[in-house]
């Protein structure tokens, strides 16, 4: 078996030391501060969420040094959660560290092994084979439930695609999108002014989401970065229309469509 490999890394010594210092800190903290007492598992839990969506904002605005201070506060919560483990015996900073050195390990037979794996999609269907030898009863198991739909979506299909579960080419899922199109635009029959059977048309609406989520997969565009980018030019058109039109005097919810829609345009050229 291959070992792991090594690097001359003139830094490392100094990492450490900077790592080191985080654990002092924390220790500190969690011994002296009313605060860092108190916390548990539990009400670290929401602060943590929010942390990584600060940390996926400052990479979509591709703000660095907002990145490096995201990381900063995700590796506090890491070195935090197991502190408090530590205190009941559970596990410690090294059991967490060697548990990913050894998924690490096992999860790359390429590299640490005699498996040949020249491709990205062959490195994913061997872990997908690995976890399932591990006792996962289910590929989709490693979804977690809590991920926002848009997003679990996205790694459910991702986890069938790795064991060989998905559309041969982009143009089937396109007609897979353009069925559900159909399906849904039927259950709202817009046609006519029969009534909307709600659930039914929810149910379409999600077929059709989840087969665009496939496409936007199949051409290698992540949906969630995608809306996400969307929303914040809205956010930026939206207020640019807020402040334009304040400077002219004119008040929102005053203004007819037409009006806002003169300041929406001069948005969009900007």
């Amino acid at each position: 078996m291959k070992q792991p490999l090594s690097k001359p890394d003139h830094t490392r010594q100094a990492k450490l030391e900077a790592f080191n210092r985080l654990l002092t800190i924390m220790d500190e903290l969690r011994e002296n501060c009313p605060w860092d007492k108190k916390q548990t598992l539990e009400t670290l839990r929401h602060l943590t969420i929010e942390e990584t969506y600060e940390l996926s904002d400052a990479i979509l605005e591709r703000d660095l040094t907002e990145v490096k201070k995201e990381l900063g506060d995700l590796m506090l919560h890491n070195v935090f959660y197991a502190r408090i483990a530590s205190e009941a015996n559970v596990f410690d900073i090294k059991d967490v560290l060697n548990a990913i050195c050894d998924k690490l390990i096992e999860r790359h037979p390429h590299v640490y092994g005699d498996v040949t794996a020249n491709d990205e999609a062959t490195v994913k269907s061997n872990w997908e084979k690995i976890k399932l030898k591990s006792g996962n009863k289910s590929v989709l198991e490693g979804v977690p439930k809590s991920l926002p739909p848009l997003v679990k979506a996205m790694r459910i299909q991702d986890k069938a695609r790795g064991v060989g579960f998905d559309w041969e080419k982009k143009e089937q899922v396109w007609e897979k999108v353009e069925e559900e199109m159909r399906e849904f635009k039927n259950e709202f029959n817009v046609e006519t002014d029969e009534p909307i059977d709600k659930q039914k048309a929810m149910a379409e609406f999600g077929d059709l989401l989840f087969s665009l989520v496939n496409y936007a997969r199949f051409i290698d565009i992540d949906p969630e970065e995608a809306l996400e980018r969307t929303n914040k030019k809205f956010i930026k058109r939206f207020q640019y229309l807020e402040t334009e039109s304040a400077k002219d005097g004119k008040k929102m919810g005053e203004m007819t469509l037409t009006e806002m829609d003169e300041y929406w345009e001069k948005a969009k050229r900007m």
